[in-house]
């Protein structure tokens, strides 16, 4: 028994790497390539293509119904007790007529008279204990008018279904854009902070070398030390923000926690700078003025309905029927219990509405007080995507106006510890000096990640209010 469960522990021991592998995945992959990915994976857009396929099955169905509509029928019956229906006696009858005309007096001496007489009552059915039948029915719409706008509006409603899926995509590519910039943009400022770290130990190092010497003051080693935990502590927020936002992008890449991410993209302020001079815009390059006029579209088919519905309705039909009874009491002079039969019919029905207490009227007005509806929606729509351009638009000149300042800064900061640290190594500067100066780099190096993340970020908002994302 326990070399059994060995054996299968061993198995399982050499399945598992297989299996992690299996769950495991790698991506390496730039914006678009993570953008591409997004939209295969993101159940948003996964619901909204599925709309689509819904939308394809109800016009498929709308067109359905202007085929020709077959039925058929099958029925068996058996009458435990046969309906009757009564006749008087007719024999009885024809006596009496004889002896009415022949003058014959009843006993009291009175004529006898055939409408004073009683007669006896005779039963019959005429059904069959046995009955079956079998029919076929085929219906045609020729003229319907809520199915003949319902085929002109067919394409309208798939359109509108595509539009809300590349609205759905526009979420997704804002959604992915921002989350993909901002670890990337922290990882490059994770790399700054380490080349910090490294400089501020090599700064540590000659300190003490000097300190043991003679040359520096314990009390530059403390600030150094300090300095250096200060940068330390910075790395670590870091490395715990940049996890996160792996995490956010994974989750709107639609991908698994377990799987592993690598951004191939790089980013400088001139990439944020590019494609920002094209200036033509049109109402239509947004997917939600689309999707409107589509609503619009597709709610002048509904009042288009609407006002046809006041004509008539015409429809072919044609009916076939067969019709079995048995009745074993005729078996003997029939030859055969069964007597089949057939019938068919063909025919047009026109329905004509004539007065429907108003019906139709209020719904005309309904849905034309939804189209003024959508007509008022269209108008603070576009209001709201200019509202949203002027401010999308000021707030990147702001922010590029910003990276250029910080990116200035950043590199005179550098400029002014180079300087500082020749001076000090030379003997010439003192180690406040050059911390200092290291701690303003560090600052201009933050405020610079800063301003080229914010100006990604008011790019990627920009091109979305314009529609060009």
């Amino acid at each position: 028994m326990t070399r059994k469960w060995f054996r299968k522990g061993l198995i399982l021991l050499m399945l598992a790497p297989a299996l992690g592998v299996q769950a495991q995945q790698k991506y390496e992959i730039g914006v678009k390539e993570a953008v591409d990915l997004a939209f295969k994976n993101v159940v948003d857009i996964k619901n909204a293509r599925l709309d689509y396929q819904f939308s394809e099955a109800r016009n498929k169905e709308i067109t359905a119904t202007a085929y020709p509509q077959i039925s058929g029928t099958l029925q068996a019956t058996h009458y435990l007790k046969l309906p009757l229906i009564q006749f008087p006696n007719s024999a009885e009858k024809s006596i009496y007529d004889v002896l009415s005309r022949e003058g014959v007096k009843d006993g009291s001496g009175n004529p006898i008279n055939v409408n004073n007489a009683e007669f006896s009552v005779n039963n019959f059915s005429f059904s069959a204990p046995w009955n079956a039948n079998g029919g076929l029915s085929v219906n045609q719409l020729l003229f319907e008018p809520q199915v003949i706008v319902g085929l002109m509006a067919r394409k309208a409603l798939l359109q509108s279904s595509d539009i809300q899926i590349k609205m759905a995509e526009d979420k997704v590519r804002e959604s992915v854009y921002k989350s993909y910039y901002a670890v990337l943009i922290a990882e490059k400022q994770l790399g700054f902070i380490q080349e910090s770290i490294k400089r501020l130990n090599k700064l540590s190092a000659d300190m003490n070398a000097m300190y043991k010497n003679g040359f520096a003051e314990k009390l530059d080693i403390d600030k150094t030390t300090v300095s250096v935990n200060n940068t330390r502590s910075i790395e670590s927020q870091l490395v715990n923000g940049i996890a996160m936002g792996y995490a956010a992008l994974k989750m709107n890449l639609g991908l698994s926690q377990s799987d592993t991410l690598v951004l191939k993209d790089s980013l400088s302020s001139q990439m944020i700078k590019d494609g920002l001079l094209d200036e033509t815009f049109s109402y239509e390059d947004r997917n939600e003025i689309k999707f409107l006029n589509k609503s619009k579209e597709l709610q002048g088919y509904d009042l288009r309905r609407y006002k046809l519905s006041y004509f008539p309705t015409v429809a072919a039909f044609y009916n076939f029927q067969r019709t079995g009874q048995k009745n074993p009491s005729f078996e003997s002079f029939t030859g055969k219990p069964w007597f089949w039969y057939n019938t068919s019919l063909i025919g047009l029905s026109v329905n004509v509405p004539i007065f429907d207490g108003g019906q139709k009227k209020y719904k005309i007005q309904q849905s034309q007080i939804t189209l003024q509806k959508l007509e008022n929606t269209m108008d603070n729509a576009k209001k709201g995507i200019d509202l949203e351009r002027t401010i999308a638009k000021t707030t990147l000149a702001n922010a590029l106006q910003t990276l250029d300042m910080q990116q200035e800064n950043m590199q005179l900061a550098e400029k002014v510890y180079n300087t500082e640290k020749k001076k000090y190594e030379a003997g010439l500067g003192s180690s406040f000096s050059i911390l200092q100066s290291d701690t303003d780099l560090q600052q201009a190096q933050s405020n610079y990640f800063k301003a080229l993340y914010d100006a990604i970020i008011a790019k990627v908002s920009y091109l979305k209010a314009s529609g060009k994302l």
